[in-house]
């Protein structure tokens, strides 16, 4: 079953999904079900079978990159259009198509090659690196206390950051990490619980911090910070 997303304050508008594959298809039942309106374009007519029965979407058989088949779904209109289909030369190219053409102002393409997802992202073109949110979401599975970035910015020089408080930093106040280290600390979430102001924080053991920092002070935060450690690599 597909869970709908939740309630936002949106205001409803026309979206176009070309791929209707497992993300395609749910994401149509998801904006659908948010009051959205729907097209959804596949070039295989049998992929429009993985659409529940309530989707609400429309269905055309073409390709997203035709502009007959994009006028056909509403193209001229739409509020968002969101490339999805398995290959990367047809999302980048629908995608650009959408926002040159049509002017949609909201356009979202996959991509699996994350050199080239970021090629894109900075002429504008915002992407969703399959392949890169996929191995870091299992390496934080592995190794929930592992560095990594959790937003990078179009440009690649700000990012931000999710790590661990190293056990030197217990009972020192969590705000002289900033000078120390030329970073922003945005959160601190302590057992469970995020506190956006830390000005009177000392650190706990368990804390975990929510950086913002330029890309090229990573390796001065982590001479700070010292290594993450692996958790899952003591012996029992």
């Amino acid at each position: 079953m597909c869970r709908a997303l939740p309630p936002c304050s949106i205001d409803p508008v026309h979206v176009v999904v070309v791929g209707c594959g497992r993300v395609g298809s749910k994401l149509a039942f998801a904006l659908a079900d948010e009051g959205h309106s729907v097209a959804i374009i596949d070039k295989n007519p049998a992929s429009f079978r993985r659409l529940l029965p309530d989707s609400r979407a429309r269905e055309l058989v073409g390709f997203g990159f035709d502009r007959d088949t994009l006028i056909a779904a509403g193209a001229e209109g739409a509020g968002a259009l969101a490339a999805v289909t398995s290959g990367d030369n047809s999302n980048i190219l629908t995608a650009r198509i959408a926002r040159e053409t049509f002017e949609i102002p909201a356009v979202v393409a996959r991509i699996y090659d994350p050199r080239r997802a970021e090629i894109y992202q900075r002429l504008g073109i915002v992407t969703v690196a399959t392949v890169s949110w996929t191995i870091d979401q299992v390496l934080r599975g592995l190794f929930p206390s592992r560095s990594g970035a959790e937003w990078l910015d179009p440009t690649g020089q700000i990012e931000l950051l999710e790590r661990p408080l190293p056990p030197l930093w217990i009972g020192r106040q969590i705000a002289s990490l900033e000078a120390e280290t030329g970073t922003k600390v945005i959160a601190v979430t302590r057992a469970g619980v995020p506190h956006l102001g830390v000005d009177n924080l000392v650190g706990q053991a368990g804390d975990v911090l929510h950086l913002a920092v330029e890309t090229a002070r990573e390796v001065a935060l982590r001479d700070v910070l010292g290594a993450p450690s692996n958790t899952h690599g003591s012996a029992r």
